[in-house]
């Protein structure tokens, strides 16, 4: 896939239409992130094309779960080389943005760029969900709470929930297990309070593997046990 075949698919995805400046920082994105990738493990796709389409493409889908809202604020858990909240702020200039990552390198190149981009409204954080998901300036604060490839979803839910205010949505991005995924994990949405929304396939051009979108409305205030302590919706996931 070409750069320039972005707008055609955002165009029959979303009915949107990428500006020049906005291609152009995803342009600047792909060659930085490449560039990066020489001497730091940021990623493990190497290739313009699977940047295009794993990352850049697959990250804006998240657009599809988001009610049509192009305000608002998000916060990404895990978010490595910045995916799903980079391509989502170029495409959404207008969200309020926060990045969570816990290794350093994959934090300086999100800051890099942050600033070289000028995302306005955007913030990095190096730490972890569970600390961020008590902490009163982070908790129940956001319109949405994205991840992927981060956790099992009753594990990724008892990240994600408590930073999400009522009214707000979860989103997961997963692969073939997440509608099982989704499944298993319905009693821990509800101690969370949330409430499964919608289960979304999304076809990728280019890419043969399943994949969706899982959205959790928040519908109630998450007890103050949840989250626990760093390590332990890991080690031990509600059920």
């Amino acid at each position: 896939m070409q750069m320039k075949e972005l707008n055609p698919f955002l165009k029959s995805l979303l009915g949107w239409d990428l500006n020049p400046a906005q291609i152009q920082a995803f342009d600047w994105y792909e060659k930085e992130l490449l560039v990066w990738n020489e001497r730091f493990n940021l990623t493990a796709i190497r290739n313009p094309e699977g940047i295009r389409s794993k990352h850049f493409l697959d990250s804006i889908t998240c657009a599809l779960v988001m009610n049509g809202k192009r305000k608002g604020s998000l916060i990404d858990i895990g978010t490595g080389a910045g995916f799903p909240g980079i391509p989502l702020k170029i495409l959404l200039p207008q969200i309020r943005l926060t990045l969570v990552e816990s290794i350093g390198k994959k934090v300086d190149f999100c800051k890099h760029v942050i600033n070289r981009l000028e995302l306005e409204g955007t913030t990095v954080i190096q730490g972890r969900a569970e600390e961020l998901g008590q902490d009163k300036s982070h908790r129940e604060q956001y319109d949405w709470a994205v991840a992927r490839a981060v956790a099992n979803l009753n594990t990724l839910s008892e990240y994600l929930l408590p930073l999400v205010k009522v009214g707000g949505v979860m989103i997961a991005q997963k692969g073939e297990a997440g509608p099982a995924e989704a499944q298993m994990a319905s009693n821990a949405f509800k101690l969370l309070g949330g409430h499964l929304k919608i289960i979304r396939k999304v076809e990728l051009p280019g890419i043969a593997d399943d994949r969706y979108l899982i959205a959790v409305d928040k519908v109630a205030v998450t007890p103050d046990i949840y989250p626990r302590r760093t390590g332990l919706p890991a080690k031990k996931p509600l059920q």
